[in-house]
């Protein structure tokens, strides 16, 4: 007893008691249980579903206090449209840039070759619902449904877009009244304490849902299921590591930081992730360690949200990829022509079904559906893995979303270094003004 007494007189956290440590071992838990006692496994689904309703519930909140009190505290509005401009050029680069690097391993590894599946001979009805919701989207319908019904609607859908939408107008509209809105400002920013207090309890389930996630989804797949489709999984993963290890490695270091260290920062979030399959579950927490590590509040409740909807790197990559591995597995012929075609139809698509459930899955139906020449009963080849690509598809999407962060941050240099380099460093935060509650690991 004295001994633990000491170390925690010392700042020394025991490791059992870390977020990451925790939501490890619920995964390792998961895994053997629903491998053991599959029955048992796929009963658990509603801890993983319970969790993520639970984190969803906070992030309307949260997106509406980090941008409304980032964006009334400037004092030059046009920084408002600069930021989400220089986010957008950066989305539409980087996220292109995964669509054709996943093109390209696609054509090299070909993961699909030798299969001779027939396209007849697929059970069409079971990936109906898939095409039937990618059917659903369009830009036009997409942009639309940025604009929310009432100004309540939004926070009670908890659409993402939408709230980011009414968070930026209020924000802007604070920052226009001026002094007299100060007490509005005052308010909020008050709120923000116990808001993300509530996030740091709310996390301390996140190893329940882990458990329970991947149980369900070790217990309902099996761990074999994966073995014949095993190419394509390795194929996915092993590209998913270059990009980020090698693309955005590079820009890291460009911008003067190592993506080894931001990723062993944010490691909480990602095995949040990894475990729910949800990159929403991250959110929150995500949102807050950015700050923490020295970018504008007003940069990162701006950069954060809109990235969840147009900067999906890894789910560009599964989609070029698994479109490929389609039309290689069903013999289907694609020339050249037909993959530009195919690259600038994903391109449009991958934001047209953004913020939906299942995105990447639904996006690859939408993006087949316009290019007739591969089959989109040929999903029903990847529709047992899909969901064994989800988590990568998930982490890949945080990490480029908390690059894009920093970057977008430096670039309009409202980035504070030394804050940035002791987070990376795992040192005590710098104290600033926008340091706000963290969750306790």
């Amino acid at each position: 007893m004295i001994i633990e007494h000491s170390a925690e007189v010392c700042g020394k956290t025991p490791f059992y008691r870390h977020l990451y440590v925790q939501v490890l071992a619920a995964i390792a838990a998961g895994i053997l249980l629903g491998h053991f006692y599959p029955e048992l496994g796929t009963q658990l689904k509603p801890l993983g579903d319970a969790f993520i309703k639970l984190v969803k519930m906070i992030i309307a909140p949260v997106i509406f206090l980090t941008v409304a009190t980032g964006i009334a505290g400037m004092t030059d509005l046009a920084k408002v449209g600069r930021v989400a401009g220089k986010a957008m050029i950066y989305f539409l680069t980087f996220s292109s840039l995964a669509l054709v690097i996943g093109l390209i391993v696609a054509n090299v590894v070909q993961p699909g070759a030798g299969m001779h599946v027939d396209p007849a001979s697929l059970d069409a009805k079971t990936i109906s619902t898939y095409a039937e919701k990618a059917h659903e989207q369009s830009i036009a319908g997409f942009l639309m449904n940025i604009i929310p019904t009432t100004l309540i609607g939004a926070f009670a859908e908890g659409d993402i877009l939408q709230v980011l939408f009414i968070s930026v107008l209020f924000g802007i509209s604070l920052a226009i009244v001026g002094k007299k809105a100060e007490p509005v400002v005052d308010f909020l920013q008050a709120l923000t304490l116990p808001i993300f207090r509530l996030v740091a309890t709310l996390m301390k389930a996140a190893p329940i849902g882990a458990f329970g996630a991947m149980a369900f989804t070790i217990g309902k797949y099996g761990v074999a299921s994966i073995a014949n489709l095993a190419m394509l999984i390795g194929a996915f993963y092993l590209t998913s590591f270059l990009f980020v290890f090698v693309v955005l490695g590079a820009v890291a270091r460009y911008n003067g930081f190592s993506i080894v260290a931001l990723i062993r920062y944010i490691k909480d979030e990602l095995l949040l992730v990894l475990g729910t399959s949800s990159s929403e579950a991250a959110l929150p927490g995500l949102m807050n360690k950015m700050e923490k590590a020295g970018c504008k509040r007003s940069v990162v409740g701006l950069v954060i949200p809109t990235g969840y909807s147009f900067n999906l790197d890894g789910t560009n990559i599964y989609m070029t990829l698994a479109a490929l591995f389609i039309a290689q597995a069903t013999d289907t012929p694609l020339s050249y022509g037909n993959q530009i075609l195919l690259l600038l139809v994903a391109m449009l698509s991958s934001k047209g079904a953004a913020g939906i459930t299942g995105a990447g899955f639904i996006t690859l139906a939408a993006t087949l559906s316009v290019v007739p020449s591969v089959p989109v009963a040929g999903m029903a080849l990847i529709l047992g893995i899909d969901r064994f690509m989800s988590e990568c598809r998930a982490i890949i999407n945080i990490v480029g979303n908390a690059v894009a962060t920093l970057v977008v941050a430096k670039w309009e240099g409202e980035l504070h270094q030394a804050q940035l380099c002791a987070a990376l460093a795992g040192e005590a935060p710098i104290e600033t003004k926008a340091t706000i509650a963290q969750p306790a690991e």
